[in-house]
């Protein structure tokens, strides 16, 4: 089941829930569909921030397989056709998006955490690559984040032994933002993310599509140098520049309303 509510200033975060710990929280097509639906609703609203949790005990355990016969399955169209089309349309969430990890998060569920823009981790979560004992791989984007942040030989170390990482080592790895202690991580992510919802929205994202294009396009200094440039060029049109630059002549806090 996957439920969103609006929270926050002005109703101006969404929290999108993942409620089925008894599973935790894995997900068939169904809920692939449904978390998609609630990513779509959540955008129309014109939210400035979106967190991303799971109910009970587990952040996402990845794909639910109950019911699953391997001699049938179509990973492909599962993974190809449901889920990267899913994890595209987080990244491109029109405002600041946060997620709030605790317990497991493996496979589709280490995808989601990897789609969003800012993830807290609980110092105990368990993170990483279990599937070798069912004889399947790492997906969802898994291997290129082990890669690339942890190197080749971690992350066949990962991978073959099924070993998990802490959060508080996933975060040392230079994995995710934060670890927190278990009780506060929900606090922690909600005050975060309500702390979003008030800033410059514009340059929020201008700054993602930056840190996009140095990650995926491999753009050098200089290049992200013009790229920064003309971002900071184009934000100047925007309420929010004139509306931060006010604020600091008048020695008050700006009020940004995301324009």
């Amino acid at each position: 089941m996957i439920e969103l509510e609006f929270h926050g200033p002005g109703n101006g975060v969404a929290v999108i829930t993942l409620n089925n710990p008894k599973a935790m929280n894995a997900l068939d097509s169904a809920a692939v569909g449904d978390l998609s639906d609630a990513y779509t609703r959540a955008a129309d609203e014109g939210v400035r921030a979106l967190l991303l949790r799971g109910e009970g005990r587990g952040f996402c355990a990845g794909r639910n397989i109950v019911g699953i016969d391997p001699a049938t399955d179509d990973a492909t169209a599962y993974l190809d056709g449901e889920v990267t089309p899913l994890l595209k349309q987080m990244a491109a969430f029109p405002a600041p998006t946060f997620a709030a990890v605790q317990g497991a998060c493996l496979g589709v569920g280490l995808g989601l955490a990897l789609a969003t823009d800012i993830v807290y981790v609980a110092d105990d979560a368990k993170i990483g690559s279990p599937f070798a004992n069912l004889g399947a791989t790492l997906d969802s984007g898994g291997h290129w984040l082990f890669v690339e942040r942890l190197g080749p030989h971690r992350a066949m170390d990962l991978i073959v032994t099924g070993d998990l990482m802490s959060g508080a080592e996933a975060v040392s790895a230079g994995l995710f933002s934060r670890s927190v202690p278990a009780g506060d991580l929900d606090s922690f992510t909600r005050a975060a993310a309500e702390r979003a919802a008030t800033g410059a929205t514009k340059a929020f994202l201008a700054s993602r599509e930056l840190v996009r294009a140095i990650r995926d396009e491999r753009i050098g200094l200089w290049e992200s140098v013009h790229a920064e440039n003309i971002a900071q060029g184009e934000l100047c049109s925007s309420a929010d520049y004139a509306e931060g630059f006010a604020a600091f002549r008048e020695k008050r806090r700006p009020t940004f309303h995301g324009r």
